[in-house]
């Protein structure tokens, strides 16, 4: 899919390095979190998460300069319980689901419908795959833009801060399939 300034396509083995660097400055900056390794083991082996798979993907958005400056990934793995809840787990097996990952843009490029497009895209390989019979997602709403961005594409089945002592939870999401 190309656009004036941007390019989103299939990441190769070549984006590899670019995609990781845009993970790993998301889970640093706006996460705070910084690597994990139970957390984030994809963004160091992405082949492996997603290119190696046949049900995954690993999309980037290229600028015109050719840096990679947004991802977005699919994978056929369900929520875990633990940590996610019980019945969030059970209503998105692995095998079915097709969970959305990594759907980052660098704030340099951001509110320009890169996230957007990269959703689209990974919505039309979860279609195309035929064997998803769910999409889903987390986010973590202390993250600015990430929750209106999802509530405005997907609903809530589960906001962990409604729990008592939930506090600054995750919410988890359902996205429409096309």
């Amino acid at each position: 899919m190309h656009h004036r300034d941007y390019n989103i396509r299939t990441a190769t083995q070549e984006d590899l390095d670019g995609a990781r660097a845009v993970m790993l400055d998301t889970v640093y900056r706006d996460f705070g979190t910084g690597y994990v390794p139970r957390w984030h083991g994809d963004i160091i082996d992405p082949a492996g998460a997603y290119l190696v798979p046949e049900r995954h993907t690993l999309l980037v958005a290229v600028d015109k300069a050719g840096e990679v400056v947004g991802t977005g990934a699919l994978d056929s793995r369900g929520p875990a319980h633990p940590p996610n809840p019980r019945h969030v787990a059970e209503r998105y097996p692995s095998g079915v689901t097709a969970q959305l990952r990594r759907v980052y843009v660098r704030p340099g490029h951001r509110r320009r419908g890169l996230a957007r497009r990269l959703v689209d895209e990974l919505l039309a390989f979860a279609a195309a795959d035929g064997g998803y019979r769910a999409v889903y997602l987390h986010t973590d709403p202390a993250v600015t833009g990430a929750e209106p961005f999802w509530r405005s594409l997907a609903k809530v089945v589960h906001d962990e801060r409604e729990e008592a002592g939930g506090g600054e939870g995750i919410v988890h999401f359902d996205v429409p399939m096309r």
